[in-house]
């Protein structure tokens, strides 16, 4: 099967959809915590593990700017616009997390990297013809056009974003407040999956049966 077929399959553009969606939700949490200057970890710094942590937190502004990266990469992610940028900077920083859980023999850790590894090089793969003209030197080329994300999967992001950041918070507003909040926020999240899924769903079935 040729790239053209897998990359305009409906199936496949759903799954790389909803791949950024959770790429881009596994940094948010570390990120606030690292942006908002909380440490990450509370483990001993008479491990090699905690030791290294501590040490990052120490830097200061180096620990916020990680955190900053990691945020704005899952946003990138999220809008799906502009998923190619937030996809190359999570490439640049997990390639980094990835070889410190390796190096530092992070119990289970390192099999959750490498799954993330794979998952944002299965995302470059996918847009990798918009990278070509990056990567060729001194000549002209096509890029080949596909269809991007729809509007509804763009704003279905847009809300995702809100929610997990606020959701990545914590301590901000009053107790009960809070927990009604961040309650209304999962339900948000929830209702906004089915609802996009549900709408894609419908026009695919009835874009299949204007086809017979």
């Amino acid at each position: 099967m040729t790239f053209e077929k897998l990359r305009t399959n409906g199936l496949n553009q759903w799954i790389i959809i909803h791949l950024r969606y959770l790429v881009a939700f596994a940094f948010f949490p570390s990120g606030i915590t690292k942006l908002l200057g909380n440490r990450f970890t509370m483990l001993s710094t008479d491990t090699p593990i905690g030791y290294f942590f501590e040490a990052m937190y120490r830097t200061g502004f180096y620990w916020n700017f990680l955190g900053l990266c990691q945020v704005v990469a899952g946003i990138l992610l999220m809008t799906q616009r502009y998923a190619v940028l937030g996809t190359l900077m999570f490439l640049a920083i997990l390639s980094n997390i990835w070889i410190i859980t390796i190096s530092l023999s992070f119990t289970g850790t390192w099999v959750i990297t490498s799954l993330m590894m794979v998952a944002v090089i299965i995302l470059l793969i996918w847009d990798h013809h918009k990278l070509l003209p990056v990567l060729g030197y001194n000549r002209s080329m096509t890029v080949k056009f596909y269809p991007d994300p729809g509007r509804i999967w763009i704003n279905a992001g847009i809300i995702y974003t809100v929610c997990l950041l606020y959701l990545s918070f914590s301590g901000t507003v009053p107790r009960d407040l809070e927990l009604w909040i961040s309650r209304s926020l999962v339900l948000t999240v929830g209702f906004t999956f089915l609802f996009t899924n549900y709408k894609m769903y419908r026009k695919r079935s009835l874009l299949l049966k204007n086809q017979e």
